[in-house]
């Protein structure tokens, strides 16, 4: 993959540019790869040169990316003025439930179809779903459709209210671990020590629920890239992202081993089979 700078905004001039219709709902989905298909969903404040980069090294793992457009202005490199004013947007939209534990966000409905719809023109086994911040939950949720096998669950932040709060229904939740159970499936999910925005709590509640069909990965907070961009820097202000702004892209690294392990198990879950 050739480099490109993190600082500057990407024009995403590899993916092909769809609009795409469910739910009575039009998104734009970024498209590219070949192979069983992911869904990677962005975090706040959007498709960032980092959410790309993650992307990225998802198609070259060998499968089909498919990246949805859910808020802030694609391939930018995010501002503290323009990512805060998306998210306050994001906040209030009927879309998300930013606020109140134990309530889905009506997008994940949308992202349901999505996934089928991906199932459909890839084929393979199933579908992964890879949720960061905002979006975290939503790959969980997303496990109520039957074709997606490989959820993962980067620093799941909503509700921004509880931090021990779960954004996902009790009967959303309880469906979801009876699903798990029968077809031995697994949720990975990844954090940083002292991040404010998902801390222990959460984690600690996912793992109550689900026992040990979730498995929890916590990484120091000396592990996060101590110079990331101005948005992370003033308005996330702690370790956050943990294969995106905060991923330190060299060998040994802990976040790069939680990139390489993310991306092991989705081989694992969607690999045709022999």
């Amino acid at each position: 993959m050739p480099a490109r700078e993190m600082s500057e905004d990407d024009p995403l001039e590899d993916f092909e540019r769809r609009s795409v219709t469910f739910e009575s709902a039009t998104k734009v989905v970024l498209v590219s790869g070949a192979g069983p298909a992911v869904i990677v969903m962005p975090e706040m404040p959007g498709i960032s040169p980092h959410v790309a980069r993650f992307a990225r090294w998802v198609r070259e793992a060998g499968f089909t990316v498919y990246l949805p457009s859910l808020f802030g202005r694609d391939g930018a490199t995010p501002t503290v003025e323009e990512g805060t004013a998306v998210v306050r947007r994001a906040c209030v939209s009927a879309e998300f439930r930013a606020f109140g534990a134990n309530r889905t966000s009506p997008v994940t409905q949308w992202l349901r179809a999505l996934a089928r719809s991906a199932h459909r023109e890839c084929g393979g086994p199933g579908v992964g779903a890879v949720g960061m911040c905002f979006t975290g939950n939503f790959a969980l949720t997303m496990t109520l459709e039957s074709s997606v096998l490989a959820p993962v669950l980067c620093q799941p932040s909503l509700p921004l209210d509880d931090p021990a709060g779960l954004e996902i229904a009790p009967e959303d939740l309880s469906a979801i671990r009876e699903r798990l159970d029968r077809e031995d499936l697994a949720v990975m999910a990844y954090r940083f020590e002292g991040d404010k925005w998902c801390r222990a709590e959460r984690f600690a509640a996912y793992t109550a629920a689900l026992g040990d069909r979730f498995t929890a990965r916590v990484l120091p907070d000396c592990a996060a890239n101590p110079d990331p961009s101005p948005f992370f820097a003033e308005a996330v202000a702690s370790p956050h992202s943990v294969v995106t702004a905060h991923l330190i892209d060299a060998a040994g690294e802990p976040t790069l081993a939680a990139r390489d392990e993310i991306l092991a198990f989705l081989t694992e879950r969607l690999a045709p089979s022999a």
